[in-house]
């Protein structure tokens, strides 16, 4: 039992270097001002702006809820476990039950604290992920299919709410590329080290003899930048629109008219497009929002000071390139060829269940 005494001594240690970190004191008054805020009579006038305020507000309040929660928890623990050892108890439940509760705490502490190495520009934000088919033919695109079902699944259970901005079918089957905006505090923090090639090893549904092959796409992450920064200057004359027929779900309007817009970033070579809204205005937003992203997100890659020195490179989308790898024949194992971080698991892993692997990328990154 002093194992636990020594460990619950150690997760209030760290709690208390957390909370110093976060600034309790000043997210509550962070919290008041935005309260305030929702109070005035002109507060849902501006749609756009309501939602970003009671989404911060929303995110700010659980978080805090959370490190107070796991604050009383820990003197909670540490209480009983000094009333354990006053009684000498030695009832097996009971001191199991304490393991479990303090474990519990544990993992809910180390999870919490990745949000600790959010702190870059735009990882608060929402962030908007494409996935690319590389090599693999028909199984690469259904292979794309599964991902972006993987992602889907994942956004779900962090509660982030997914708009497919564009889709293109793979043929016969699968998808050759999709586009999906994510949405919700910290979504391009938690996914931006999904980018990179993912490799699929598995036995094809799609060929008569079943052998096995490998697959591979590509996954970008860019966060959705919708108003100017500084340092991300676009020059529209280096721009061409184009307009188009969009092909997916959004009405009879969408699906008759040339609603779609595709942008090409001249110096870079950069393409995005949207088709999900209803007019040719928001989907050029939209779009917008993604070149935004994309320039910035290369921009720091290259460490480069202005935007007409960059290069457009999504890097190639096949063999020893790949970041991860998810193997279903002849055994099933997933592993992150950065971290070595590794699970037999893999249907978990394809149905969404991320947060083992996605924190291992990101405290890894910050070592």
């Amino acid at each position: 039992m002093q194992e636990l005494k020594d460990k619950l001594k150690h997760i209030a240690g760290e709690i208390d270097k957390a909370e110093g970190f976060i600034d309790l004191p000043g997210m509550e008054k962070k919290i008041a001002e935005l309260q305030a805020s929702t109070m005035d009579e002109n507060f849902w006038g501006d749609q756009k702006r309501a939602q970003k305020v009671t989404t911060e507000l929303d995110h700010l309040s659980k978080k805090k809820e959370l490190w107070e929660g796991m604050r009383a928890r820990c003197e909670e623990l540490t209480e009983l476990l000094e009333i354990y050892f006053e009684e000498h108890d030695d009832s097996d439940k009971d001191r199991a039950q304490l393991h479990s509760d303090v474990e519990s705490l544990e993992k809910d502490l180390k999870s919490a604290s990745v949000e600790l190495f959010m702190s870059g520009e735009f990882d608060s934000g929402n962030t908007i992920l494409s996935i690319y088919s590389g090599a693999g033919g028909v199984d690469a695109q259904d292979w794309v299919s599964i991902l972006l079902r993987m992602y889907l699944r994942y956004a779900e259970k962090k509660s982030f709410k997914t708009t497919i901005l564009q889709k293109t079918d793979g043929e016969p089957e699968g998808v050759k590329h999709v586009t999906i905006l994510i949405e919700g505090p910290l979504a391009y923090g938690f996914l931006k080290e999904e980018k990179g090639v993912h490799r699929l090893v598995r036995l094809s549904p799609f060929n008569s003899g079943n052998t096995r092959e490998t697959s591979f796409a590509l996954v970008e992450v860019v966060p959705e930048i919708d108003t100017d920064v500084e340092g991300i200057e676009i020059n529209e004359k280096d721009l061409r629109v184009d307009t188009f027929r969009a092909s997916g779900a959004g009405g009879q309007h969408v699906n008759t008219s040339d609603s779609a817009v595709r942008i090409t970033h001249a110096p870079t070579g950069i393409v995005v497009s949207c088709q999900n809204e209803r007019s040719q205005h928001q989907n050029k937003d939209r779009a917008m929002a993604q070149l935004r992203g994309k320039l910035a997100a290369l921009k720091h890659e290259q460490a480069v000071e202005k935007i007409e020195d960059l290069k457009g490179d999504l890097g190639k989308n096949e063999w020893g390139h790949q970041i991860r790898s998810y193997v279903m024949h002849p055994y099933k194992m997933v592993k992150d060829l950065r971290t070595k971080w590794e699970t037999s698991q893999i249907d978990n892993v394809l149905d969404g269940d991320l947060d083992d692997v996605i924190e291992a990328g990101l405290l890894a990154k910050d070592s």
